[in-house]
């Protein structure tokens, strides 16, 4: 449905209906020039949603396409120009009581909007929704412009860390992602232009602007007080009748009457709600909320429709939590990282999102709807977005609430000092505002964060800095039941590790994570290179290997990215592999290693339960293609096979083991602890765990366990498994631990063997 609003958008004027409101979408084009008050040398054909940079790139010939080779490179000189919109279109004819509208859901970033030669608003932010009534400065042929400044940059001499972090610097003093000025995972690409659903609507002079429905449930979730909260424009004896319906359709709620204001509140009350749940844990029910409005001839006027979910999630403690620190002096207690879902606690099994896209104008529900789905079919049960990306799409959520995909939302703060400035602030509080009134009302939304590492020495923010203060204030005035954190990592969470081992100190993440103790690990990763085919897509055919830098491996981060290795690490991989001579072997060996570091990670976090409560790697997917990364899926969205690997250790109960590290040799003492990890609300009965070593297409037992089963929400702790490492012929080992009667719990884990030089 996008591409095909974006080839009517350069084709035609279209419209479309709405609920009452008719939307006219507008052939737009585009220009750039140096200072503000030039007109564009030439125009050019423009897509909406889109970017500048695509539709320079399109226009002007440059070389794609843009994610091959260097190409990104093409787009630097633009961070510093004026870029105008443009667009016609004749007065429409206008009954009694209607009104025309601009309407845009996303402009970036600081822009101006002028009709006809007027100015009518200036704003700076992208996700703060632009609605403007064009009706009573109309003409007969109208000129709308929407005129983008350069991108905001601050001033060299207020960096204070040199290197690396100079470029995400320059997002510390405006709301702008601060991915976009260059990560190490991402190309410096800042993007602007028009990057959501953008028209003309006529309405009603009578219409509905919000129709939200907020509830509270009671102690025992048995009952809900629920208010539908009516907002619009001259609804001043106008009559509503609203519906509620559960999730086959029937009508449980049903009002109606006469409205006297422009806002007012309907209450009613559902006994025995059904509940939404996050994926693992029931359904993630969802009802319907059916609003009309009439005029006083009983004629529909305008109509709106959304789900209603109906939900409580708290953050709590982490057992056990309270009981630190024991010894005086005394600090304070670690912060709580455990979440709490309809009075259940939950294993919180997820992952870090980034925007799928790096113009995020081409973000469409059908490429939200894919990602989505694969981590739900990997048993995952929450996304944090992270804050130096972007607020997503309303698709985006409203997907998640239909698979049951809980959402941490961060403001958009990332690695930054961010300035007390109040010009800054003001803007922050426009943009918080924005995002928390459209987001707060969905079911998947579990907390809020200010944003990320921002109380680290890079960042140097505290729970004192204004920015902070500001937005804890503003979640709480508009959304106080909803939890809020000031950053990630809070004291007691975990960010780290992202590497499979460090070749200095000679230790595994096997070793680190097994001795770690976090309440959340809310950050860790593994690098893998990209898939062969996604690597030939975009790297040159004469540098595709070795991998070397000043090539694509470095601009597309596998190489130099953090550090002069990362995220391709080689020298960790012929560390445990020896030389490698072809792309294949090192595709190869570094997925393997990603996928076993990846298992190993999310089981380990798991093990930790009850104290520990969450397990999100960094990252699900990456905004376009590199060369190595931590992801689990290339882009644009080709799943590795470190999906797979975490989709195994995600499972609701399975059967695990920790080993101490990843390379043996023959005749050392193989071991391994033996676990049942089980995040359901089932007992588990007794049964049989067995343990078996895999060399050379022979299979051993090595332990039989008599599982004496678990209460629900628990993991039962086994014995130790040993076995003399024999002979092989194999590079490779494997182990399996299995339960009687339950094959979906048996797990499997590769390890490297090292030969002695007689074999």
């Amino acid at each position: 449905m996008q591409k095909l609003l974006i080839i009517l958008l350069l084709t035609m004027n279209s419209a479309i209906l709405s609920g009452q409101e008719k939307r006219t979408l507008l052939n737009w084009e585009i220009g750039y020039h140096k200072q503000v008050a030039d007109a564009p040398a030439k125009w050019m054909p423009a897509a909406v949603p889109g970017a500048v940079q695509l539709d320079v790139m399109k226009a002007e010939h440059y070389k794609q396409p843009y994610w091959y080779g260097d190409h990104v490179l093409q787009f630097d000189w633009m961070e510093d120009y004026f870029f105008t919109y443009r667009t016609t279109f004749k007065k429409p004819a206008l009954t009694a009581g209607q009104q025309l509208y601009f309407h845009s859901k996303g402009i970036d970033y600081h822009f101006k909007v002028i009709l006809n030669g007027e100015e009518l608003l200036e704003q700076e932010g992208m996700f703060t929704y632009v609605d403007l009534d064009l009706t009573g400065k109309l003409k007969e042929n109208n000129e709308l412009k929407i005129i983008l400044r350069p991108v905001p940059k601050i001033e060299a001499a207020k960096v204070f860390v040199k290197g690396t972090e100079t470029y995400r610097q320059n997002a510390r003093e405006s709301a702008k992602p601060a991915v976009s000025y260059g990560w190490d995972w991402h190309p410096r690409l800042v993007t602007r232009g028009i990057w959501d659903e953008t028209y003309l609507a006529l309405r009603n002079r009578s219409h509905l602007t919000d129709a939200a429905v907020t509830y509270q449930l009671n102690e025992s979730l048995s009952a809900a007080n629920i208010e539908l909260n009516i907002a619009g424009q001259s609804l001043h004896n106008t009559s509503f009748k609203w519906l509620l319906k559960d999730d086959k359709g029937k009508i449980v709620v049903e009002k109606s009457g006469i409205l006297a204001d422009d806002q007012q509140t309907v209450s009613a009350q559902l006994d025995q709600p059904k509940l939404w749940w996050p994926n693992g844990y029931g359904e993630p029910v969802l009802y319907t909320s059916e609003l009309e409005l009439y005029d006083n001839d009983k004629k529909r006027i305008d109509q709106q429709s959304s789900k209603v979910d109906f939900r409580k999630i708290r953050l709590i403690m982490n057992e056990g939590a309270w009981d630190e620190p024991q010894t005086f002096p005394v600090t304070r207690s670690v912060s709580p990282a455990s979440l709490e879902v309809n009075g259940r606690r939950i294993f919180a099994k997820g992952t870090n999102w980034v925007h799928p896209e790096i113009f995020v104008g081409l973000i469409t529900a059908e490429l939200y709807e894919k990602q989505i789905k694969l981590a739900k079919e990997a048993h995952m049960n929450i996304f944090r977005v992270w804050g130096g990306g972007i607020t997503n799409k309303q698709s985006f959520f409203d997907l998640c609430d239909q698979y049951g995909m809980l959402v941490w939302q961060e403001f958009p703060l990332a690695c930054n000092n961010y300035t007390d400035d109040q010009s800054y602030l003001n803007v922050l509080e426009q943009e918080a505002r924005s995002i928390i009134k459209r987001v707060k009302n969905h079911a998947c939304l579990a907390m809020w964060s200010g944003g990320n590492e921002l109380f680290n020495s890079w960042s140097r923010m505290t729970d004192q800095s204004l920015a902070l203060r500001l937005l804890n204030s503003i979640c709480y005035q508009l959304d106080p039941h909803t939890p809020f954190i000031a950053t990630s990592p809070q004291y007691g969470m975990g960010h780290g590790y992202y590497v499979f081992a460090d070749l200095e100190k000679g230790t595994e993440l096997y070793q680190w994570m097994a001795k770690d103790r976090k309440t959340a690990y809310t950050e860790f990763g593994v690098p893998g290179a990209a898939n062969i085919s996604v690597l030939k897509s975009f790297i040159p055919s004469g540098e595709l290997f070795p991998p070397a830098p000043n090539t694509a491996w470095e601009l597309h981060h596998g190489v130099g990215a953090w550090g002069d290795h990362r995220w391709l690490d080689l020298p960790v991989l012929e560390h445990y592999f020896g030389k490698i001579h072809s792309l294949e072997k090192l595709v190869e060996y570094s997925q393997l290693t990603q996928s076993e570091g990846l298992q190993f990670m999310y089981e380990e976090a798991r093990r930790q339960k009850p104290y520990c409560s969450m397990a999100l790697n960094w990252c699900y997917q990456e905004p376009w293609p590199s060369a190595a990364n931590n992801s689990l899926l290339n882009w644009p969205s080709e799943v590795k096979p470190a999906y797979y690997a975490v989709a195994k250790a995600c499972r609701p109960v399975l059967a695990s083991v920790r080993a101490p590290k990843f390379s043996w040799k023959t005749g050392e003492a193989f071991t391994c602890d033996v676990f049942v990890l089980n995040d359901t609300y089932d007992a588990l009965a007794s049964s049989q765990v067995t343990v078996a070593i895999i060399c050379d297409g022979k299979e051993q037992t090595i332990l039989n366990w008599d599982f004496p089963g678990t209460k629900a929400f628990e993991n039962a702790a086994g014995p130790t498994a040993r076995v003399v490492l024999p002979a092989m012929k194999d590079q490779l080992f494997k182990v399996k631990v299995s339960v009687k009667g339950k094959p979906d719990y048996t797990s499997e884990y590769t390890f490297l063997h090292l030969k002695d030089a007689a074999e």
